[in-house]
């Protein structure tokens, strides 16, 4: 069973469960078992300090990752009975909502996207552009269709 550790720099949303529920999700279509995330809900000045901090870019975003293994090291690791700490996720919800609003997509949609394209960069994965055609872009989309709307956020 995964575990998350789910977060708010923001006033708590109601629906922490149905985030969490989602992940499982997630990762049980990409056979991620025993896996340890973070994950911080924050606003757009706390995304953009660490953006900048980390990424050297001076603006905000709507995810950012902090894998706590290298590449080859998922793909070589062997599966463990106890947990994995995998990394972080820092979600500002300011960008996810103008996201959706600037791709014509409701806000569910968008932030099903990002949690599966965090889990996606904590895998592993990852991409130099955001082209659509990116193969980590292209199955981030696979998964979103694939996997039922279950986080059904209000």
């Amino acid at each position: 069973m995964n575990s998350f550790d789910i977060q708010w720099i923001l006033p708590e949303e109601t629906w922490k469960n149905k985030v969490e529920l989602y992940l499982q999700e997630v990762c049980t279509y990409l056979g991620i078992d025993n896996w340890e995330v973070s994950i911080t809900f924050c606003d757009d000045p706390w995304i953009r300090k660490l953006n900048h901090d980390y990424r050297k870019k001076d603006e905000p975003t709507d995810i950012l990752s902090f894998p706590q293994f290298e590449k080859n090291e998922i793909e070589t690791m062997p599966h463990y009975e106890t947990t994995v700490c995998a990394g972080d996720l820092v979600i500002s919800l300011p960008s996810v909502r103008k996201n959706a609003e600037e791709f014509r997509v409701l806000f569910n949609e968008e932030l099903r996207r990002v949690l599966i394209h965090g889990i996606l960069h904590l895998k592993g994965l990852d991409h130099s552009t955001n082209d659509e055609m990116e193969p980590m872009l292209l199955f981030q989309e696979e998964i979103l269709h694939a996997l039922p709307n279950t986080l059904d956020l209000p």
